[in-house]
């Protein structure tokens, strides 16, 4: 029997009961549509995680205190301080920048104005390069700055014309909680990268964070400690050597051995591949769960297959009367199961493409449309059309000519 023809007898088939039709794709819609909007939200998450990271930095070794528990309650380890900060920059070869950060929110106050819980960021002077932030007007507090504490600050555009409109704030001065700051610069707009909005933050010496607004009780015995350095390595630089020396030199400053894992060192790299491989392991469950509505559907259509047979037996009688072969029949009904399962799946990837779109719009969650997951749920949708319509078709195909034509 030609293709067309047995396409076009097939198309017919399904058209004359259209609801019925539709129904039995239904199952089919609906897992292509669930796996391509799982997997977008998945390969979304994956993107918004790894923009995080990198929005931190280009070639980044983050260096931390390894805690370790002690007793209920108690955490020990040896830790990191601002001075381990300095000796990176001045001792390592190969590093182009440290940064050293710590966060506070605290109220700011500019005149008449006053902003609550504003964040404030004590970094560095290399913060500005690693971060890759510019300086629209004013400039950017130097390291003379940090050695001598001054009480000096910047701030991002927006915070800048929430506390001063349309006047200039270099040289002015704000108040941040009893604190007095001279604003010496105001950051361009940078907007929001992962979570952070460098826009409506302020920026002032890590020296004065660590003495006025992240005190600890420590501080004058062990010195100001720090919960993380940020280490930028020259891209021409061994990364493996420039660890090294990190470990070596955290050890001689704090009398520690090498293996006692004082302090935890990653790379941006090995951030990046841990949570791919979390994420990868999310993304196949949440397919895996999407897929059952697919094989739900394959069910369907293999039960409305059965029905047809039962309801076209007489139909199937005449044309094996007038020639037709048993292969003829079967391909005919295996022909309608793909069909179904074919149209099910052009609605499904329509409606799933459709609902990541929609989901990523409505939600704070971000979502990604991978054309892989498209072919991955449409070629499903086929094979389950394949693997469900072969049991009805083969039953069409051995039914007895003289008792089909008998059926009523």
């Amino acid at each position: 029997m030609n293709i067309n023809e047995v396409l076009r007898i097939s198309w017919e088939a399904i058209g004359k009961k259209k609801v019925r039709s539709l129904l039995t794709m239904l199952g089919i819609i609906i897992g292509v549509a669930a796996v391509i909007v799982m997997i977008a939200i998945s390969a979304g998450t994956e993107a918004t995680i790894s923009d995080q990271i990198t929005s931190l930095g280009t070639n980044l070794i983050f260096v931390s205190t390894s805690f370790t528990r002690m007793g209920p309650g108690v955490s020990g380890g040896t830790q990191l301080v601002y001075d381990d900060a300095t000796a990176i920059a001045d001792s390592i070869s190969g590093v182009t920048g440290v940064v050293v950060e710590q966060d506070a929110s605290e109220t700011v106050k500019a005149g008449d104005v006053s902003l609550d819980s504003i964040s404030i960021t004590g970094a560095s002077p290399d913060f500005k390069t690693v971060r890759a932030i510019t300086v629209a007007s004013g400039r950017f507090f130097t390291y003379e700055d940090v050695t001598n504490k001054k009480k000096v600050i910047v701030l991002g555009s927006k915070l800048a014309e929430e506390l001063f409109g349309s006047a200039a704030p270099t040289g002015q001065s704000v108040l941040v909680n009893n604190t007095r700051l001279t604003v010496i610069g105001v950051l361009a707009a940078k907007g929001t990268v992962g979570e952070v909005d460098y826009d409506t933050r302020a920026y002032i010496p890590i020296s004065v964070m660590l003495q006025k607004f992240a005190i600890t009780p420590f501080s004058r015995i062990k010195g100001d400690t720090i919960r993380m350095v940020f280490v930028q390595v020259d891209p021409k630089s061994n990364m493996d050597n420039v660890i090294l020396q990190i470990k070596i030199l955290l050890a001689k400053r704090h009398n520690v051995t090498l293996a006692s894992d004082s302090f935890t060192i990653t790379t941006q790299q090995d951030i990046i591949k841990t949570q791919e491989s979390t994420t990868a392991a999310f993304r196949s469950l949440l397919a895996w769960v999407a897929g059952v509505s697919l094989i739900v559907g394959g069910i369907g259509i293999m039960n409305i297959m059965l029905v047809s047979v039962t309801e076209r037996t007489r139909e199937i009688g005449l044309r094996q009367s007038v020639g037709a072969t048993p292969n003829d029949i079967r391909g005919q009904f295996l022909t309608e199961a793909l069909l179904m399962s074919l149209v099910g799946g052009l609605i499904g990837a329509g409606v799933g493409v459709g609902g990541a779109w929609l989901f990523g719009l409505a939600s704070s969650m971000r979502t990604v449309i991978v054309l892989s997951s498209i072919l991955l749920a449409f070629g499903s949708a086929a094979a389950v059309g394949a693997f469900f319509g072969f049991y009805p078709a083969n039953q069409a195909a051995q039914l007895d000519p003289i008792d089909a034509l008998r059926h009523e």
